[in-house]
């Protein structure tokens, strides 16, 4: 079951993430091909059923982990006892409520400020989930804040990723050297968010700048989260030495691998939100 749920939470946080980002960033799509447009709104709607089938999932297993058994866990009392009474249940309800509005949009209208909003608000109900509720008053309020801002960033820069790799295999129309500079000059600004609040993140929870012991349980996680991240900064800085020299083919295979390793540091943080801290007094 522990390892139904890590799952889940990567799949969940995965689709959330990227349905985020590839939203935040497709204006840099501009000038695409109608074509190319329908394909990505394709996308979009697989990543938000995506998104609601893994959220349900994450709902049953959550209930499952209360009530001890699915027969319980899948009666309906038992699910509303669960939606309406724990502070997991009331989030959740409300972000498995954005994930259905945001469906909605993205068959009947796909405006981008709507679908931007709805993107919003689903990535802002995951702040609160795991890590974030442990603390409660304003200290509780200021951690989900951090945490907001930390997803926030997260999703811009990995769920930007694509859409950078998806211009960068049209580079005759698009302005690809603008598209990029851009890019770079925003991502500076979330690697610096990521970092900084990741920090604030770990020193509220563990009462440390560091957990230890190191290569331990939460400890350990969070360190190999932490250099998937660096690794995914050193390619930043080597894509933007590729694009100023105009090497688009390795531009686009380094961004394709710093992807991979977003990817992989959401792994991580799946895995680190089911782990406790070790709180250092």
């Amino acid at each position: 079951m522990f390892s139904a749920m890590v799952v889940c939470r990567f799949v969940h946080f995965s689709a959330v993430l990227l349905l985020f980002g590839a939203w935040v960033f497709r204006p840099l799509l501009l000038g695409l091909p109608s074509e190319s447009r329908q394909q990505l709104r394709g996308v979009y709607r697989g990543l938000a059923w995506l998104a609601l089938v893994s959220g349900v999932a994450w709902l049953l297993l959550t209930t499952y982990s209360m009530a001890g058994s699915w027969d319980d866990t899948l009666n309906p009392a038992t699910l509303k006892l669960v939606l309406g009474s724990t502070f997991f249940g009331q989030v959740w309800a409300g972000h498995l409520l954005f994930n259905g509005l945001l469906l909605l949009a993205l068959y009947v209208t796909a405006r981008f400020s709507v679908v931007c909003v709805l993107s919003f608000l689903l990535l802002a109900t995951l702040a609160p989930v795991g890590h974030g509720a442990m603390l409660d008053g304003w200290q509780g309020q200021l951690l989900i804040l951090n945490q907001l801002i930390h997803l926030l960033c997260v999703g811009a820069w990995v769920g930007g990723l694509p859409m950078l790799w998806h211009v960068l295999t049209r580079p005759a129309g698009l302005g690809v050297d603008a598209v990029l500079r851009r890019f770079s000059n925003i991502g500076f600004v979330l690697v610096a968010g990521i970092i900084l609040t990741g920090l604030i993140n770990t020193r509220v929870l563990t009462g440390a700048l560091w957990p230890t012991p190191l290569f331990e349980g939460f400890a350990l996680i969070l360190l190999i989260k932490v250099v998937l991240v660096g690794l995914m900064l050193l390619l930043a800085l080597f894509n933007l030495v590729m694009s100023r020299a105009g090497h688009f083919a390795v531009l686009r295979n380094s961004v394709a691998l710093e992807w991979c390793l977003g990817v992989s540091a959401v792994a991580a943080v799946s895995l680190l939100g089911t782990l406790p801290p070790l709180v250092i007094r």
